[in-house]
């Protein structure tokens, strides 16, 4: 187990732009979970326990409603979705591209539904979903621009929110799918 999500909370604290509220408990985690049907990684858990960041670009995890969250929770789907359909992207581990549209979007959907799914952090900013998984690098998923932005979450809060802004050397990432998008 990492402490990289308590790390990541404290920098974030100390940092001061940011409004904190008491982090989520067990009964908010356990909510939020069965609500949209995956699993916090232990180091953004951690992150969230220890304070819960509020404003417009945090997911409102108390406060967002179940089609909220959800949407947030399907963006980066959609986003290879809209690719998928107004531009060339079909990743060859899907196979042969079917010729209608309509399969293609078919096909698409069905081997989305099988990568790990990201929950978001900020912003654009995710994490992979899932306990035991812990010091991923936070990544910034727009369509099929995808790009790391801290080793781990507290690279992350450092490089995002820190005064001088400055990111830390890009890290690999290991998540399944996502990771053959990183720029």
């Amino acid at each position: 187990m990492s402490d990289t999500g308590t790390e990541a909370a404290v920098r974030l604290a100390a940092l001061g732009a940011v409004t904190i509220e008491p982090g989520l408990s067990e009964d908010e985690f356990a909510h939020v979970e069965q609500m949209l049907g995956f699993e916090f990684a232990d180091d953004h858990r951690a992150f969230l326990a220890a304070g819960l960041p509020v404003g417009a670009a945090w997911p409102g995890w108390r406060s967002d409603g179940r089609k909220t969250l959800q949407k947030r929770m399907q963006l980066p789907v959609d986003g290879i979705l809209f690719a998928a359909e107004w531009t060339d992207f079909w990743p060859a581990a899907w196979g042969q591209r079917p010729a209608r549209m309509k399969d293609a979007l078919r096909t698409a959907n069905y081997q989305l539904a099988r990568v790990p799914r990201l929950v978001p952090v900020f912003s654009h900013h995710y994490l992979p979903a899932g306990r035991g998984r812990f010091g991923h690098p936070v990544l910034s998923v727009v369509q099929t621009d995808v790009v790391t932005c801290g080793g781990d979450l507290a690279d992350y809060v450092a490089g995002e929110f820190g005064p001088d802004g400055n990111r830390p050397a890009a890290a690999v990432s290991t998540v399944e799918f996502w990771s053959t998008l990183v720029l």
